[in-house]
């Protein structure tokens, strides 16, 4: 992971619910410079951190911020929604039949119990899964195929989706970002 110094190509804001915890972890929260000020504007962020760099209007300057903080509270406690992504987030990017790492663009999900045997799309029946074992498994169950389940599917609340996604940070995070994110990272120039 590299740790910039320097600003960040767009100037991007990491956003910072009111209790300082990123709104989201993966993706992170940030925000582009345009949308920050705007919300300055609107008094619904502190501002937490800035960058060197200013704007400036006919009637004001303002440094941009590089890292705010909501004014009020945004409740994460709400059940996440049922996407492929949050779904690989779940699953941390992993078949959970041979345990192979994937990108969102190689793994495919599976149905534990086949559609064909009155499986239905669900948190607690897809499971993400690589191609070749998707392929294998076919339309039977991972008992009828042989090919037993790497832990027990469940619907995830956001706050473990949120503990998942810390698993994977970004590869570039800016300086004044560290203090809020709680990953061990050596500072690189």
């Amino acid at each position: 992971m590299q740790v910039l110094t320097g600003t960040p190509s767009g100037f991007p804001a990491l956003v910072l619910n009111a209790d300082y915890r990123p709104l989201s972890y993966f993706p992170l929260s940030l925000w582009p410079w345009e949308e920050v000020i705007k919300a300055v504007w609107q008094d619904r962020v502190d501002v937490i951190a800035t960058y060197d760099r200013v704007v400036r209007s006919p009637s004001m300057e303002m440094q941009l911020p590089s890292v705010v903080c909501l004014k009020s509270y945004v409740d994460q406690d709400r059940s996440p929604a049922f996407t492929r992504f949050n779904l690989f987030l779940r699953d941390g990017f992993r078949c959970q039949y041979c345990g192979e790492r994937g990108t969102s663009q190689d793994l495919t999900f599976d149905h534990v119990l086949p559609r064909s045997q009155g499986g239905v799309t669900s948190w607690k029946n897809i499971v993400t899964a690589c191609g070749p074992c998707n392929l294998r498994k076919g339309g039977r169950t991972p008992l009828q195929a042989g090919m037993p389940l790497r832990r027990k599917v469940e619907r995830p609340s956001a706050w473990q989706l949120q503990q998942a996604g810390r698993r994977f940070p970004p590869q570039t995070l800016h300086k004044t970002w560290i203090d809020y994110l709680y990953w061990d990272v050596a500072l690189e120039a």
